[in-house]
């Protein structure tokens, strides 16, 4: 039976020849990881069932992100339940203050993911390393409680949709105008419980760090999965890990989907046809082209998160903001998704452009993403993001709005105070040399 990619994973780690859409599966796992507001939860109902130890102390990842560096007590005391967990427990891939970063973008820089893997987390984002090649998606503190405790869980596996990619991303356009742009299209709900496979030949000139954007976002279409074919940027990007934590020197599996593989449709996207795209409150289908949105007073910008924190993120920002100024009465805060993509903007003097136009730079951290710290929104105020969602009440007060847009789109809208196409500014950049 032909199978798409995901049925292909998710069959070899159950042990089966093939599944189908529908099927309930028993597989193993690859990695289980949890976070300062999941992870205390799951210890509890592992103490629960009595288990001993985990399945693998290299395949559990603890990592404190979300109120980290804590913002409170009960931050505090939640990542204490982790810490005393990880160090009791023997957990290798437990990331401390300090070592941490978003853990989206931790977790394939450490290369604890590879082609192949799958991954589950008690995360909703963690279909971020679909990116890769690889099955992740997100679950519950109890299933991540028996994840650590069996190294197994259950699924039942989705159908696909195949998202056809053609073209080019052209001028400022970029990996989140294309997500953003497809759950306009199909809805928060378009891809529920199903995969979402991208194919085509524009896949090749999406940068990886686009693909972690593409991938994260999955989820705010219902889907319980995103996945790229592995491709040559895959394995540059999986040889450039491997050189440089040992742990991921390790051989992986690349799966490609039949030919003649069922889905339940397919979306042709045409990529050179899109624009900057901003998604309007309160959901992140409401996206509309910058054109569309262009003149919508903000009071905050924020940049950064597991969806767009990462270097090249970093790189378009600051080369938009360089030499400028922030607006007068709005706040632009940078999160930098790990401590080492921090390191190589600082090298890079992508921090030094960011600080002399008036931004505020973090340490990593979820922070304002989900109204956890460090830029929360008081009544009546409206924020641009690179974040993934803009539900009521997401980055504070329930009566504050929240746009998302690309990195780019939020830069040229720090300087001017509105939403603003990044067109107006300046010429559109070398996709190359943003990427380098």
């Amino acid at each position: 039976m032909a199978m798409t990619m995901t049925q292909k994973i998710l069959a070899a780690h159950a042990g089966l020849k093939e599944v189908e859409a529908g099927q309930l599966i028993e597989a193993r796992l690859d990695l289980v990881l949890g976070n300062d507001i999941t992870a205390p939860v799951a210890i509890k109902e592992f103490a629960k069932i009595g288990a001993e130890g985990v399945f693998d102390k290299s395949k559990v990842a603890l990592v404190p992100d979300h109120f980290a560096p804590n913002k409170d007590i009960k931050a505090a005391e939640q990542c204490k339940v982790m810490r005393e967990f990880a160090l009791a427990k023997g957990i290798v891939n437990y990331f401390e203050v300090g070592e941490m970063g978003i853990e989206h973008a931790l977790i394939p820089e450490k290369g604890l993911v590879l082609p192949g893997d799958l991954v589950i987390g008690a995360d909703s984002h963690t279909c971020t390393y679909g990116a890769v090649g690889a099955f992740s998606t997100g679950v519950g503190s109890t299933d991540m409680a028996a994840g650590m405790a069996m190294g197994t869980a259950w699924f039942k596996v989705p159908e696909a949709i195949r998202f056809e990619l053609s073209g080019e991303l052209r001028g400022w356009a970029s990996g989140k105008d294309l997500i953003l742009h497809i759950i306009g299209l199909i809805g928060v709900d378009g891809a529920l419980y199903q995969s979402m496979e991208f194919d085509g030949k524009g896949v090749a000139g999406l940068t990886m760090d686009e693909r972690f954007t593409i991938a994260n976002m999955a989820i705010e279409a219902g889907a319980k999965n995103g996945i790229f074919p592995v491709d040559a940027r895959t394995r540059e990007w999986a040889e450039a890990v491997a050189a440089r934590c040992p742990s991921a020197d390790r051989r992986y599996t690349e799966y490609a989907a039949d030919p003649g593989a069922r889905y339940s449709r397919t979306v042709p996207i045409e990529l050179s046809a899109l624009e900057p795209t901003v998604s309007f409150p309160h959901l992140p289908s409401n996206a509309k082209p910058v054109s569309k949105a262009a003149g919508v007073k903000m009071d905050q910008v924020v940049i950064g998160s597991c969806t767009n924190g990462r270097i090249e993120d970093l790189r378009v920002a600051a080369r938009i903001l360089r030499g400028r100024k922030v607006a007068k009465g709005m706040r632009c805060l940078v999160f930098p998704a790990t401590q080492a993509i921090y390191l190589q903007a600082l090298r890079e003097g992508l921090v030094e452009a960011l600080v002399e136009a008036g931004a505020a730079v973090s340490t990593p951290t979820c922070g304002p993403c989900l109204g956890g710290h460090m830029g929360i929104l008081a009544k009546g105020e409206k924020a641009l993001a690179t974040t993934n969602r803009n539900f009521v009440g997401r980055m504070g007060h329930p009566e504050s709005e929240v746009y998302l847009a690309s990195p780019a789109v939020a830069a040229a809208s720090a300087i001017t105070g509105c939403i603003t196409d990044p067109a107006e500014i300046m010429a559109a950049p070398s996709r190359a040399d943003i990427a380098r």
